[in-house]
């Protein structure tokens, strides 16, 4: 591969050139195909169990996910005009192709279960716009005696009704959301309205994240820029390394879209990612530059282009191969998020790391070094340092290491001090191991939206006034047909649900027994003693048969099917976080006994059981890729430098890190989200970028200092030995430290811009990744040089 970019070199202008065409034509697909996914159920694998499950449960008991609008009177909704408004508003819904009149429920199409003396009676609470204040006060004094609807449909205190619009799957759609939205908008006055369900969340999240990408896309950037010219102190030097993260970027979006897979949220974090880590590779080669120019100030174009391949090909190489490991580890995930974020990363990564290797050097053969003028004088002045400006001391080779730099006085006082950095070292770990045990998992739609904003604040109100916006589906079946006509099992069936009312977060249930003791206590006059289950099978069946007659059997095949063998029990919370959806399931859980006792089996169904069986593919995902990383890892590193030991050693920054990232986010209640899972793969595959140069350096000036005779040296030889390996060590700290903590400073710069970001979770990604970086820098240059040092005996014997 050095082969080909050394030929390569004598045409530096069609190098370019191809470069800037592909970018231009990568550019063209992106703006014209790409799209943005936030439909949960596309996240997740078709064939899952889970998931086959619940689809056929949604089948059976049309189960579908709905737009709830929220109508809010100041004073009452019982008003002619607000009662009125309501049926226009519903006709006006009914005009959009993708909604029918049997998908809207609302206090208008709701049914009012009522006794007569033929038998039961069910009708709508109005058909017509009340005309009088009499005909409001029947219709609210309808509602307060229908314990089905009141709290339902509409509010407590009076003053909201809900009308909700269930939706067939695949027919949302940016389009409708717009409708609805713009609709729902001029039906306001004086009421107001608000508008809410997983329909309206997905879609804001599609219109916030293409924002998000175009606001953080040029902020990091400028970030990147700013920090290029800072370090690098040259305006060529920064535009070079720049594109070189600009166009690998725009190359992994144009496959991602030619290849037709969508934009996710937590894939909008690409761009800030491959910007941030790609630069990382052009400060190593433009350090290799000034050290070989400093030593040799005479050197042409292709003699400096050469050097930097000869030097830093192998280990930027292995850097990238690493990095691309740990993002390939991503691919074990089921969830389609994360692995396709870290198929794409890693392709980004490697397209990043080609065009270092080509338009660096094609740089330096069409526009010269870029080395700063005072930088190039102050290095003829003083030709023999690693940093202008510091004395230096013969090595025991007769070659010269840096005396007095920042580099060599760090790596001094580490040395002077292991005893404090091993204990600072294993009291971290300690901590953040018991942090660990703290971690939780959530897949929660509603987190990736501030506390503050309007998606948010509607949830908020909806939830205090009604029942939930989030649904867990108990799904019952028997063995039997008719057991649910059953007045044994339909008691326990009761029970259940109203002891799931006591679990924290938990708003409102619904079932088959709801109808039943309603129909049951209409029968008797409306007396509250009959508001249970039918005492006989005989009377259940009856009541069933009545309502089958009398009502909408549709209403009745969404909480029980046809063969009354299978029951839905629809539960309402007022959070859809994981914790909550798996306290839930617990609870009824608890009961599969007593159920199986009589021949039903529990299983659930929804989005909000999808959304826990979510977060437990990613939970397991992030174990498998975890340790396929960390193996990967360690196996590249130790044939890069053909030692386990090394292996060994270059993984100790990395595992240090990913114990403090996890740790802290135990420590914090920061959860684990499709966003915060991708953190231990980057930490895993960028953190050890530093310990490969660091051993690389310290390995190679070993071997400049005749490692053989420090591994076979008598006794009266150990001090020379020791000395060897100090030598070794100072010369790495001060020729990699260098561009080790710029290359952390500008990763942390990077992906600090996540700040800026709309959606929490990815804010949790900027700063634990900038941790994670930090952290596995403070590592390489501490316990990892004092193991690297100690080692040098049996490293010796290895090189």
């Amino acid at each position: 591969m050095k082969n080909f970019f050394k030929w390569i070199l004598r045409q530096p202008a069609l190098v370019v050139s191809v470069a800037v065409f592909l970018t231009v034509l990568s550019a063209l697909v992106v703006t014209t195909r790409m799209r943005m996914e936030t439909n949960l159920d596309e996240y997740m694998p078709k064939d899952h169990p889970a998931f086959v499950f619940s689809d056929e449960a949604d089948e059976r008991f049309m189960i579908r996910d709905a737009i709830l609008i929220a109508v809010e009177h100041p004073d009452s909704i019982y008003n002619t005009e607000t009662l009125a408004k309501i049926m226009r508003l519903e006709e006006d819904l009914i005009a959009f192709d993708e909604i029918e009149e049997a998908d809207i429920r609302s206090l208008h199409t709701a049914e009012n279960i009522l006794g007569t003396e033929d038998g039961l009676d069910v009708t709508p609470f109005y058909t017509d716009a009340p005309g009088d204040a009499a005909s409001v006060g029947l219709i609210r004094q309808a509602v307060r005696s229908n314990e089905m609807v009141r709290g339902r449909l509409v509010s407590s205190d009076e003053k909201t009704m809900l009308v909700i619009v269930d939706l067939a799957d695949g027919t949302f759609s940016r389009d409708l959301y717009d409708r609805v939205l713009a609709l729902t908008a001029s039906y306001e006055g004086p009421e107001i309205l608000h508008v809410a369900g997983r329909p309206i969340v997905e879609g804001t999240m599609a219109i916030l994240g293409p924002r998000d990408m175009a606001r953080l896309g040029p902020l990091v950037i400028l970030v990147i820029a700013l920090a290029l010219m800072f370090m690098l102190k040259s305006i060529k030097r920064a535009a070079i390394a720049l594109s070189v993260v600009l166009f690998s970027t725009l190359w992994t979006f144009a496959l991602m879209v030619g290849l037709g897979v969508p934009v996710y949220t937590v894939t909008i974090m690409i761009p800030v990612m491959l910007i941030a880590l790609g630069v990382a590779y052009g400060i190593h080669l433009y350090n290799q530059i000034d050290f070989y120019v400093r030593d040799h100030p005479d050197a042409g174009r292709e003699d400096v282009a050469r050097n930097v391949i000869d030097v830093i090909w192998n280990p930027v190489f292995f850097a990238g191969l690493t990095t691309m490991a740990g993002f390939v580890s991503l691919t074990t995930s089921q969830v389609y998020p994360v692995k396709f974020f870290g198929l794409f990363a890693a392709f980004g990564v490697l397209a990043a790391l080609l065009l270092t290797m080509l338009l660096i050097p094609a740089g330096i053969m069409l526009f010269g070094t870029g080395a700063p003028k005072k930088k190039a004088a102050a290095f003829a002045k003083y030709p023999n340092t690693a940093i202008a400006g510091d004395s230096v001391e013969a090595s025991s080779s007769g070659g010269v290491v840096p005396n007095h730099g920042f580099g060599a006085k760090f790596a001094d006082s580490i040395i002077a001090h292991p005893v404090p950095v091993i204990m600072l070292s294993i009291l971290v770990v300690a901590l953040s191991l018991f942090g660990v045990t703290k971690v939780w998992i959530n897949s929660s739609f509603l987190d990736n939206f501030e506390k503050t904003s309007d998606i948010a604040r509607t949830d908020a109100f909806m939830n205090a006034r009604f029942g939930g916006t989030s649904t867990l589906n108990v799904i019952l079946d028997a063995d039997e047909t008719d057991a649910f006509k059953d007045p044994a099992l339909l008691n326990l069936l009761a029970e259940v649900q109203k002891g799931a009312l006591a679990v924290d977060q938990v708003g409102d249930a619904v079932s088959i027994a709801d109808y039943l003791k309603r129909m049951n206590k209409v029968m008797h006059e409306d007396r509250a003693e009959f508001d249970t289950i039918p005492e006989s099978s005989d009377m259940v069946a009856q009541f069933l048969l009545l309502y089958e007659m009398s009502g909408d059997p549709d209403n009745l095949w969404k909480v029980v099917d046809s063969e009354y063998r299978g029951a839905n029990l629809m539960v309402q919370m007022k959070s859809d976080d994981s914790q909550t959806i798996g306290r839930v399931v617990a609870y009824f859980d608890s009961f599969e006994d007593r159920f199986a006792e009589r021949g039903v089996r529990i299983r659930y169904a929804g989005s909000g059981y999808k959304s826990l069986v979510f977060s437990g593919l990613i939970m397991n995902g992030q174990i498998s890729s975890l340790g396929l990383s960390l193996l990967i890892v360690f196996l590249l590193v130790a044939f890069m430098f053909r030692s386990f030991k090394f292996g060994l050693i270059g993984t100790i920054p990395v595992a240090i890190a990913i114990a403090v990232n996890f740790g802290l986010m135990g420590l914090l209640n920061l959860p684990l989200t499709t966003s915060t899972a991708l953190i231990s793969s980057i930490a895993v595959g960028m953190g050890v970028d530093y310990a490969i140069h660091f051993i690389d350096r310290y390995r190679e000036r070993l071997k400049e200092l005749g490692a053989s005779a420090v591994a076979t040296g008598a006794a009266a030889d150990a001090v020379s030995s020791e000395s060897a390996a100090t030598d070794a060590a100072r010369f790495a700290m001060s020729h990699t430290g260098r561009a080790v903590f710029l290359n952390t400073a500008i990763v942390i710069a990077g992906f600090l811009v996540l700040l800026f970001s709309v959606f929490p979770p990815n804010r949790q990604v900027g700063i634990l990744v900038s941790l994670n970086m930090l952290v596995a820098f403070i590592a390489t240059v501490t316990i990892m040089f004092l193991v690297l040092r100690k080692s040098y005996v049996s490293v010796a014997k290895e090189l």
